[in-house]
């Protein structure tokens, strides 16, 4: 466990605070979580493959609430295209990706959402499931066009490109 978090189980409920947020999450009941010091083991009941999935499961979802919670997690989304610009609105966001309208995006949960001049967006949090969504909705707003490259997509994303039309010569 990371100095400054703090981790309370109680049954197959387990609560995690630190620095960035706090975290409940219910888990599996069949899984045994023990918190002794400093160190959360999780137990399965037998080894077959549905309890040794579950144990998978649930060991990494309790990594997760640890790290979100003392750390947090982030995702950077890029903006290209002619026009495309984000601006921040309060704890919102306006983004213009060549519709009729502005697309107003609000925050899930305990997410951050920053506008990074205006054409990249950091979406952060302590959950790491709520910052993937986020990001993922956001990208959903305008998805990268495989023909153009324009859109919204992932920072570090490579956009598959796809030929576009060729002209033909004249028949006859």
């Amino acid at each position: 466990m990371p100095d400054g978090v703090d981790v309370k189980v109680d049954g197959s409920t387990v609560t995690v605070k630190g620095k960035v947020g706090e975290l409940t999450r219910t888990l599996p009941a069949t899984m045994k979580i023990e918190l002794a010091d400093g160190v959360i083991t999780v137990a399965r009941p037998n080894d077959e493959p549905d309890q040794r999935a579950l144990h998978g499961l649930t060991r990494s979802l309790l990594n997760n609430m640890v790290i979100g919670c003392s750390d947090g997690f982030s995702k950077r989304l890029e903006l290209i295209g002619t026009g495309y610009r984000v601006q921040q609105k309060g704890r919102a966001l306006e983004i213009n990706v060549g519709f009729s309208h502005p697309v107003h995006i609000e925050p899930i949960g305990d997410n951050t959402l920053v506008a990074d001049g205006q054409t990249f967006i950091v979406v952060s949090g302590p959950s790491k499931e709520d910052v993937g969504d986020q990001a993922a909705r956001i990208r959903k707003v305008r998805k990268p066009n495989p023909y153009t490259g324009k859109g919204i997509k992932y920072s570090g994303e490579v956009i598959r490109r796809k030929a576009g039309k060729t002209a033909v010569g004249t028949v006859g």
